[in-house]
């Protein structure tokens, strides 16, 4: 276990030759300005690389010792300088090819950052509208998977009614240890990895709404506690409507009016089963 050991060549099950023996990562670095238009960080490779001249992104092969996101990120600092300090890690697109994988680390960043080349790897390093991408000659792995990225770069919030789902999950004597209940819940969702259609790694936003004898639930690492100073269904209105524009907000409740106020705002929701199946009933 060391740095670079995952440099080299390696063919995966398809008959495909990769750079990076345990597989290899990039960084999709994406900021949304005022009016919610998308951009993303591209790299143009040096011509003497593999797909020399292409544009894609900053990444290349991961060490043994490292996950996507370690990877990723030690590997747009090196070739355009970018620290993770400002960027907010959203999830991880898996693209397998059978016995080899390229993993793209989506990240939300809240400005255009200064990038330029930082070592051989790279000749040209720019933000780029999500048109100008398509408009561009791309490396043929980002190529193949640019239509799926576009689908999953938007920011994502889950805000859960607590109360709601507390009361769906029926545990015995709930009831009468409300703040318990709510504790429980929200420490099993803080120890679980919620499940995303096309991530094979989700890292939303997660805001928890508790009202009643749960506002004093103790913080839990990873979660967002709003502390409903009235209603819940108020207070998870107002969350949802301080969500940008371009967000994706789901909320997840059984509460039929509370779902038909914020779906009058653009969330989308669910009910309590869909986490509960999740967190194993």
């Amino acid at each position: 276990m060391a740095a670079k050991d995952g440099d080299g060549w390696t063919q995966c099950s398809l008959g495909h030759r990769h750079w990076g023996i345990h597989g290899a990562s990039g960084l999709l670095v994406v900021h949304h300005d005022e009016l919610g238009t998308p951009y993303v960080l591209m790299q143009k490779r040096s011509w003497w690389s593999h797909h020399g001249g292409t544009w894609g992104l900053p990444g290349g092969a991961r060490d043994s010792h490292e996950d996507a996101v370690a990877s990723a990120l030690r590997e747009a600092h090196e070739e355009a300088a970018l620290g993770g300090e400002n960027l907010r890690v959203q999830g991880v697109y898996l693209d397998d090819h059978g016995g080899w994988a390229f993993e793209t680390v989506i990240a939300e960043s809240p400005e255009l950052l200064k990038a330029a080349p930082a070592n051989r790897e790279s000749s040209d390093m720019r933000w780029m509208s999500l048109p100008e991408v398509t408009g561009r000659k791309l490396h043929p792995g980002f190529a193949a998977t640019w239509t799926d990225l576009q689908a999953a770069i938007r920011p994502e919030t889950v805000v859960l009614d607590v109360a709601n789902i507390v009361g769906a999950r029926a545990e015995r004597g709930w009831w009468n240890d409300r703040l318990g209940a709510a504790t429980k819940l929200l420490e099993a969702v803080a120890g679980q990895r919620l499940r995303h259609p096309m991530l094979a790694q989700w890292f939303p936003r997660v805001v928890a709404v508790v009202e009643g004898a749960a506002r004093s639930v103790p913080a839990v690492p990873g979660i967002q506690v709003v502390a409903a100073t009235g209603s819940g269904d108020d207070a998870i209105v107002g969350v949802v409507r301080q969500a940008k524009s371009w967000e994706r907000v789901l909320v997840v409740t059984a509460d039929r009016e509370l779902k038909a106020r914020v779906a009058e705002l653009g969330a989308e929701t669910v009910g309590p089963t869909w986490l509960l199946s999740q967190l194993g009933g």
